[in-house]
């Protein structure tokens, strides 16, 4: 089989840019291979942050004018990267920017056109991952899990920490995901309202305290009484979360730090429900993987009994591109690329559009 030269796009709900991986991958023997070749983060814009931020409240026609303009602003960030790299590219693969996600309405959007993309960049685009899973009774997330189990089933459990935080791990043959809860969302929104991007490696957090009500009110959150499969998005941060951090009157180090001793309660107690056995190992990735402070206080939580692996710093940083990717070459192939164990679906699918540049 052909090695597939493809480029993965993803920009996460953290609003903190774009990333993009330049990816060969191939089959072996039954066994899919990856290989991150390039790969380059461009961080967005105060301008282009608050668009996107904000594009929940627009109308319908100003949706449609920033689907379109974001994804010629896409494929000129691709045929920089492309021209930067002198790079041979076969596809882009591209899950645009989430600005709706309601499941339960059967309903999701990512910025992005796929067509303007195209052109912009003169290379075929696929994207649109997520809506053909809704149009089979799913909830159209998580969609990494593919990732999780085709490259890295070595692992137990398998955590991203984006914006929000998701998990994904083996019971009986099926691969299983859902969305646990809160990750960088709370944390960058908070520190961006004294105009820090984000708190790096946790250092502000550190020297923090709990705040206890702060805490209780976060903890009880409805959601996490819910059972899988299930996700959110931006709405439910804004309906439910935000509101507890504007009511909490306290230092910018304990909101932190008791953000992140939510967070990492809510993951230890889904590890803890899924408990596979000693010495089981849990990979950590996504943006919150680089906060010292945060995966510290998961190891803590979580004992001796689960060791928390923070891979290097390109898989961290890349996974979700490269998954993105995988997710494109297995469109292309026909194969399967979003598994209903995850999302709900009345079946697997492949799901994705091919869009052709003119």
């Amino acid at each position: 089989m052909k090695t597939y030269k493809i480029i993965g796009l993803m920009s996460g709900t953290s609003l903190d840019g774009l990333d993009l991986a330049y990816c060969h991958i191939w089959e072996k023997k039954g066994t899919w291979q990856f290989e991150i070749k390039e790969t380059k983060s461009i961080k967005y814009s105060t301008e282009m942050l608050n668009t996107l931020k904000n594009a929940i409240d627009l109308s319908a026609e100003k949706l449609i004018e920033i689907h379109n303009t974001y994804g010629t602003w896409l494929g000129e960030q691709v045929l920089t990267f492309v021209n930067d790299y002198s790079l041979v590219v076969d596809y882009i693969a591209s899950h645009g920017h989430t600005t709706h996600h309601r499941p339960e309405m059967g309903l999701t959007f990512q910025v992005g056109s796929g067509q303007h993309l195209a052109n912009a960049c003169g290379i075929k685009v696929i994207c649109d991952f997520r809506t053909n899973d809704l149009a089979l009774g799913g909830q159209g997330a998580p969609l990494v899990p593919i990732g999780d189990s085709i490259f890295f089933s070595q692992y137990d459990f398998c955590l991203n920490l984006g914006g929000i935080s998701n998990i994904s791990f083996d019971v009986k043959g099926k691969r299983i995901a859902y969305d646990i809860g809160l990750a960088n969302m709370i944390l960058n929104y908070i520190t961006r309202k004294v105009d820090i991007e984000y708190d790096e490696d946790g250092k502000l957090a550190r020297k923090g305290k709990i705040n206890k009500t702060m805490l209780e009110r976060l903890n009880g959150l409805e959601y996490y009484l819910l059972p899988h499969p299930k996700s959110i998005g931006y709405e439910w941060f804004l309906a439910e979360v935000v509101p507890i951090v504007e009511d909490t009157k306290d230092t910018l180090e304990n909101l932190l730090h008791t953000s992140i001793h939510h967070i990492c309660d809510k993951v230890a107690q889904q590890i803890q429900l899924n408990f596979k056995h000693n010495n089981q190992e849990l990979l950590v990735t996504g943006g919150g993987a680089l906060n010292s402070f945060l995966t510290e206080t998961l190891q803590a939580k979580l004992g001796e009994t689960t060791n928390v692996v923070v891979p290097e710093k390109i898989i961290i940083e890349f996974k979700e591109a490269l998954v993105f990717a995988l997710m494109g070459v297995l469109r292309v192939e026909q194969l399967t690329n979003v598994l209903s164990s995850v999302t709900g679906a009345k079946k697997d699918s492949s799901s994705g559009v091919l869009f052709i540049p003119n």
